[in-house]
């Protein structure tokens, strides 16, 4: 983390404090929301995507594609240090889970070797309340 970014730290009474309910079980429990229910599954607004928790830029609207798996998707971070990846063997499957590495959230799941013509071969599939959007107008 660099000192413009530094690692936030939060009890469970402070995260429940700063975010609606929903977003508390994403971010904080790993929970997912249903398929094709966000509000940047469809987004085509260019821009920065940031945490919701904690304002960490993550991922860029010029990585974003159209994986038609109702979660937003992007091929790559926007920097390799942005996101943490974990293995994730819930729910009888092996899987990687994808965290802010600020703050630790659960942000979604990464999939490798799906045949989405990207240049990386990687489905970030994010939860969209996971996110929040900074439009290029508002990007300095």
């Amino acid at each position: 983390m660099s000192e413009q970014n530094p690692p936030v730290q939060r009890s469970e009474e402070e995260w429940r404090a700063i975010l609606d309910p929903e977003a508390f079980a994403v971010l904080r429990l790993g929970a997912t929301e249903p398929p094709w229910s966000g509000e940047y599954v469809s987004t085509t607004a260019q821009g920065v995507y940031r945490c919701r928790a904690c304002g960490a830029e993550l991922f860029r609207s010029e990585h974003k594609f159209d994986a038609q798996c109702g979660w937003p998707s992007f091929y790559d971070p926007v920097d390799s240090s942005a996101v943490t990846l974990h293995e994730d063997l819930s729910h009888g499957m092996v899987r990687t889970e994808v965290r802010c590495a600020r703050c630790g959230s659960h942000l979604g799941h990464v999939f490798y070797g799906e045949g989405y013509p990207t240049p990386t071969d990687a489905r970030y599939c994010i939860n969209s309340i996971a996110l929040t959007l900074e439009a290029e107008d508002t990007v300095e």
